[in-house]
């Protein structure tokens, strides 16, 4: 637990330490959800590796990258979502489609599903290969549900 903590503030700090630089409220938003994002990426990848067997499972690695996923999905990101940080208020920059800020229920409603699924996922993670197998698929299932609906196909 104590590495989640430390991985958490090492993110926070890491975005704090960039904002300063940026000056647009608008980027700084962008920079901090990309970080964010790339933060989900690189632990769940590594599951995803596991599952394909394309990476060793490793038990306790895989219950640290489930649980990291875990604590990401309990924090409130609703800062990084500001009205008018979407593709075409930003000419293209983001892949964030306006229907985000147009239908923000919806946007609640699959985060809170890619929530549960990564809960479940962290629940197994280090119960065996099959375990996780048995858990992967919704979360990538809940990360498309959103990724197809609410982010453009490129920049």
């Amino acid at each position: 637990m104590k590495t989640l903590v430390k991985a958490t503030l090492i993110v926070a700090a890491a975005t704090a330490m960039a904002s300063p630089a940026l000056s647009d409220p608008l980027e700084d938003a962008i920079t901090a959800r990309r970080g964010y994002y790339q933060v989900i990426l690189s632990n769940f990848g590594p599951i995803v590796g596991m599952a394909k067997g394309a990476v060793e499972y490793d038990a306790e690695k895989a219950a640290t990258f489930a649980n990291t996923l875990q604590t990401l999905s309990m924090l409130n990101n609703g800062h990084m979502w500001p009205a008018g940080s979407d593709n075409a208020a930003m000419d293209g920059k983001p892949r964030a489609l306006p229907k985000i800020w147009e239908d923000f229920p919806g946007v609640q409603e699959k985060g809170q599903a890619w929530a549960a699924a990564v809960g479940e996922l962290a629940s197994v993670a280090g119960d065996g290969l099959d375990a996780l197998r048995s858990k992967v698929g919704a979360v990538g299932e809940s990360c498309g549900a959103c990724h197809d609906t609410y982010r453009a196909k490129s920049f």
